[in-house]
């Protein structure tokens, strides 16, 4: 603050702009924030200074969580400067979550011409944005959304969201050929249970071998990988071919080891036999099992890709990959079974039971004996049922299955099971 001074003795603020610039950061540094915001807006009036105005009000609005305001001042200045990074991403998150798909689209392509981004970033942003719009555009205009996604699987054909959607609306016009090229180009790049389903399934009148010979066909295009042979084990299953779905889901586990697989093994056998013991128990391996790839991003898990964060706007910040680990999921089965050993050899004991003191106190004993004999044999029946105690109920031991009962024979599991 003191050589601020001395430097607007020296020179103006005419003169000199910067001058304005250094006071609003000395505010700053003293913590007048209120001080520095009016000293920001002034130099707004100036030509010169708009740009770091129009800075210094973005990042107090940043500080004080005015996302809005933020937003107003960033896309101010990229109105002026568009070559700013810090208001380019500022405005392509208000552009995003307005859902103006082509401003962003536009605000994209100039920063690519100003070098911002590299071009690989800008195609794949040019990507997600295109396959935002395919998607908002699918049921109003299906032509238009047919353009965007074709163009989104160019510039990212390895991007599952973009092949997905590109491909299910040419199959729905009748175009299966070029549908599936687009998902096998895909699938080898990265296999996708999004892209197996629409995949098996792209020819409605097929039979279910027919769409078993589809995901045998995906399995030879990605091979020792899980989600080739949940395809297969899926398929195989709606075919009632109970071996080759159980040999293709326990190969899933050797590869992945993961929920979904169990799970699936779980209708397997609801299907085949209908062992409830067996059913229970890979359930049960299903719940300690790591949990099935999803779309995270920022700390959210959503079944369905989506182009921004809700948390925070950040444009292509869903990702596929396993979620964090549920409580208490990776608790050994070694040491769940040992758990009820421990207790069933020191059983706690209830709440209100009370020590008993079985030493008879001395005055007692004295009274007893002095006392007639009548009275004595009254005394010790009497002290014999004072303590008397009410044992607390045995607890019996959980058997390891406890079966199954005739009712719940006579009720049919459902086809497919779920955790959550």
């Amino acid at each position: 603050r003191k050589k601020t001074k001395e430097a607007a003795k020296l020179i103006s603020s005419d003169q000199e702009p910067l001058i304005n610039l250094l006071d609003a950061q000395a505010s700053l540094l003293e913590g007048d924030h209120d001080g520095a915001r009016e000293k920001f807006e002034r130099m707004l009036d100036d030509p010169e200074m708009r740009l770091l105005g129009l800075r210094g009000l973005y990042l107090e609005a940043e500080r004080l969580g005015d996302r809005n305001a933020a937003r107003h001042y960033a896309g101010r200045a990229a109105a002026v400067a568009p070559q700013l990074a810090w208001a380019a991403e500022s405005t392509l998150e208000e552009l995003t979550e307005r859902g103006d798909w082509d401003g962003a689209l536009k605000l994209v392509e100039a920063q690519k011409s100003t070098r911002q981004i590299e071009r690989d970033a800008a195609n794949r942003r040019r990507a997600v944005l295109l396959t935002a719009k395919a998607q908002a555009l699918v049921d109003s205009d299906p032509n238009a959304a047919r353009t965007a996604a074709l163009e989104a699987n160019k510039l990212a054909p390895d991007f599952a969201p973009a092949a997905v959607i590109a491909a299910n609306l040419l199959i729905k016009h009748n175009d299966v050929r070029k549908g599936s090229k687009i998902l096998e180009t895909a699938w080898r790049a990265e296999p996708h249970p999004d892209i197996a389903e629409l995949y098996i399934h792209a020819r409605p009148g097929d039979a279910v071998l027919d769409r078993l010979n589809r995901a045998k066909k995906l399995q030879e295009l990605k091979k020792n990988h899980a989600e080739s042979s949940m395809a297969v084990a899926r398929a195989a299953l709606d075919a009632q071919d109970f071996a080759t779905a159980r040999r293709e889901a326990e190969s899933a586990i050797r590869i992945d080891r993961r929920e979904g697989a169990y799970l699936l093994l779980a209708d397997i056998e609801e299907a085949e036999s209908g062992d409830q013991g067996k059913v229970r128990q890979l359930l049960s391996k299903a719940v300690r099992a790591p949990r099935d790839p999803a779309w995270v991003a920022d700390g959210v898990v959503s079944e369905r890709w989506a182009p921004v964060s809700p948390i925070t706007g950040k444009l292509d910040a869903f990702t596929w990959r396993a979620p964090m680990e549920r409580l208490g999921q990776l608790i050994d089965s070694e040491v769940e079974e040992a758990v009820p050993a421990i207790a069933a050899s020191a059983p706690a004991l209830p709440a209100d039971e009370r020590a008993i003191d079985l030493e008879p106190d001395s005055s007692a004993e004295k009274a007893a004996a002095e006392a007639p004999n009548g009275i004595e044999r009254e005394t010790e029946v009497a002290a014999a049922d004072d303590m008397v105690v009410e044992q607390a109920p045995e607890l019996p031991r959980l058997p390891d299955d406890p079966g199954v009962t005739p009712e719940d024979e006579a009720e049919k599991s459902p086809r497919r099971f779920r955790l959550f």
